[in-house]
């Protein structure tokens, strides 16, 4: 791959641009200079920058801002967001693809195992409707307190399950015991559960904007650090794990590179953008 240069760089935000507040299951809203360099010269070169989270639409656009990826109006920046249920473009922030689904009989099932699980989904420009208050800094936006029945009364294309006195690993079990076939599903560095549609992933939102651009799944270099982003790192040419990245996510990269703390997508995008020291 010595004469191979990506066309489009797919980057997941919470672990690979953000550093982890290490034990909140939060992180910093701060781009490393390293990193706003590396990501500058990928584009200032004409690779096509892309974000690729779990977050909701309205999660990510403050990032967009801080690594200055977009030409207002005039070149919109492609996003792919809910863990590819929703593709849209910014700024302003508008929806050109969305995936839903009936999630109630999941949720159900999962309360059934975990009672006091919080419950989440997005409401669009505002925040989210919540079951109840989520941790500080875990949701952008306001949370508005919902009958659960309300919630999940209509289609969706993401929800979030949080159980505070829960574990990860608990949750990976439950998930595997409740056998959520019909449905995505993708858990967290915490007790933490994103429902999607079946099928849809990250992967599958970046194939959508990658057709739009014109650009081939081997051409393109994903980076990310959580289980979400196992599809992409399979799909994509090049799939990057970040150095914290858990044991299942390194075995699918193509490589493993620094830490978040050592600005290691900043270390990555050096190998094929090298211009990355900007005056």
């Amino acid at each position: 791959m010595s004469d191979w240069q990506p066309k489009l760089v797919a980057l997941d935000i919470d672990g690979t641009l953000l550093a982890w507040v290490e034990g909140s299951g939060q992180t910093y809203e701060r781009i490393a200079p390293a990193l706003y360099d590396a990501v500058q010269a990928a584009r200032d070169a004409g690779a096509h920058i892309v974000l690729a989270s779990g977050r909701s639409p309205h999660g990510m656009t403050r990032v967009a801002d801080l690594l200055d990826i977009h030409d207002g109006r005039r070149d919109p920046l492609w996003v792919v967001a809910s863990n590819g249920a929703v593709v849209f473009r910014y700024p302003p922030v508008d929806v050109v693809h969305e995936v839903t689904f009936d999630a109630a009989p999941a949720v159900a099932a999962v309360l059934e195992h975990h009672p006091n699980a919080l419950v989440a989904v997005e409401e669009r420009g505002r925040g989210y409707k919540v079951n109840r208050h989520f941790p500080d800094g875990e949701l952008s936006g306001e949370m508005i307190i919902t009958d659960l029945d309300d919630i999940v009364g209509e289609p969706v294309s993401r929800v979030i399950i949080r159980d505070p006195d829960a574990t990860a690993e608990d949750f990976v079990g439950l998930a595997e015991k409740l056998g959520l076939h019909s449905i995505g599903y993708v858990v967290g560095w915490t007790a933490w559960l994103d429902l999607s549609p079946q099928g849809v992933h990250k992967a599958s939102g970046l194939q959508h904007v990658a057709a739009e651009l014109g650009v081939e799944a081997s051409d393109v270099l994903a980076i990310g650090d959580g289980r979400n982003d196992i599809e992409m790192l399979r799909w994509a040419g090049r799939g990057v794990a970040m150095g914290q990245a858990v044991e299942e996510v390194r075995e699918v990269a193509d490589h493993v590179t620094g830490t978040v703390y050592d600005d290691g997508a900043a270390t990555e995008l050096g190998r094929w953008f090298p211009n990355g020291a900007r005056g």
